[in-house]
């Protein structure tokens, strides 16, 4: 798969930024709403090949519904310049 660089991507900045200021676990509708992004599956990708440590489970809501769900463990290092 081809992923965006990190340093040149408003798309993942989005997300990874919203993934820095969550207070714990993001579901995929709260990430595509918060950074205006669709295929969360894939930036995730995209963020863990630029360097994003990102954990990822299933999680059932109090409605009985399942939910994928997103946290961030450790930033990527972005290069300077």
């Amino acid at each position: 798969m081809h992923h965006a660089s990190l340093s040149t991507s408003p798309r993942l900045q989005r997300a990874l930024h919203v993934l820095q200021e969550a207070q714990g676990w993001l579901s995929t509708r709260t990430l595509i709403r918060r950074a205006h992004i669709c295929a969360v599956n894939s930036v995730i990708a995209e963020l863990r090949e630029n360097g994003a440590e990102i954990e990822c489970e299933q999680r059932v809501g109090p409605d009985g519904t399942h939910r994928w769900c997103y946290r961030l463990t450790k930033s990527p290092e972005v290069p300077n310049g």
